[in-house]
């Protein structure tokens, strides 16, 4: 047999499901952090919810096999950080890994500080960094930011639900953020530093929360090193676990059969289905088979399947 069947008949790592919460180490890539998990889990298939700057530390899910289908999911979740950002000098990345291009004078009153502040909360556009991994005709950008090219950016429209300053002394700012998808924090503290005149860029970062999941409830790498199999297997939360946050509508057999093969039913009134819902997102059940994927209810009030999970 040849070099070349022999590559496509080796085995590529164990099938298995579920969600695992890292606490992400500074220094790794989110997808550098998902590819060693991937190998100690010796999993098949796996994909991570979102990224998180190698600076960064704190919660970073990871989905494997059948769970993967509900990565996107977290893409569009809300998040929760705590930053530290040093005031007096601005870098080229925003964070403490770029080149400094400017500095100045931390010469700030509170009132200046809370007026500066103010201008993040709520709703408004941000204009996304050149360092990140947003595309631009399919490059991304941070891949011609490291070629000195710069390109103007579509700003987005995101929310800050909560901007609290933690600590304050001298140069160095605390913030506790919760805020919605595709807001970016180096982009607050590099816009923070120019509202204030003197610079600023994010020192540490940490994410606290993403969606309903907590930091609280996540693991270390070193914990997972430090497993056994069985071990490291049961820190896995099921696809199931990762959609508890969703009301949940119950279908008959015959029902969810239809729902199974791609097509939008409409489910039974129950007094524990939240079927009145339009357009949220629902966990799916079948009476004979138990949690069968995740649907849509439309406007019309027919569910209509968009996950549907492989149970074998």
């Amino acid at each position: 047999m040849s070099r070349t069947a022999n590559k496509k008949n080796k085995r590529r790592g164990i099938a298995i499901n579920g969600m695992l919460l890292l606490d992400k180490p500074a220094g790794l890539s989110s997808n550098q952090a998902l590819q060693c998990v991937k190998r100690l889990f010796d999993a098949r298939k796996a994909g991570h919810t979102g990224s998180l700057d190698p600076i960064a530390t704190g919660l970073l899910p990871l989905c494997f096999g059948e769970t993967t289908k509900i990565c996107g999911l977290f893409l569009n979740a809300d998040k929760h950080y705590w930053v530290r950002i040093r005031l007096g000098s601005a870098t080229d990345t925003g964070d403490r890994d770029g080149k400094i291009i400017s500095q100045g004078a931390v010469d700030v009153s509170r009132a200046q500080l809370d007026a500066a502040l103010d201008k993040f909360r709520g709703a408004f556009a941000q204009i996304p960094p050149m360092f990140s991994a947003l595309k631009q005709n399919g490059q991304p950008l941070y891949k011609l930011a490291r070629e000195g090219i710069s390109v103007e950016r579509e700003p987005r429209a995101v929310e800050v639900y909560d901007l609290t300053v933690t600590k304050w002394r001298d140069d160095i700012l605390e913030l506790d953020i919760s805020c919605s998808r595709g807001f970016y924090v180096r982009t607050l503290a590099d816009d923070l530093g120019t509202a204030l005149g003197c610079g600023a860029h994010v020192s540490e970062l940490r994410r606290i929360g993403v969606g309903e999941f907590h930091i609280d409830n996540a693991r270390t790498m070193a914990q997972l090193e430090a497993a056994d199999d069985d071990a490291r297997r049961g820190f896995l939360l099921s696809t199931e676990q990762g959609l508890a946050h969703l009301p949940q509508v119950n279908l008959p057999d015959n029902i969810a059969a239809y729902l199974c093969r791609g097509q939008a039913v409409r489910a039974p009134q129950h007094d524990n289905d939240k079927t009145d819902m339009k357009g949220g997102l629902v966990r799916v059940y079948s009476d004979g088979a138990g949690f069968i994927g995740l649907g849509e209810i439309g406007a019309d009030g027919k569910i209509a399947p968009k996950r549907v999970f492989n149970r074998s």
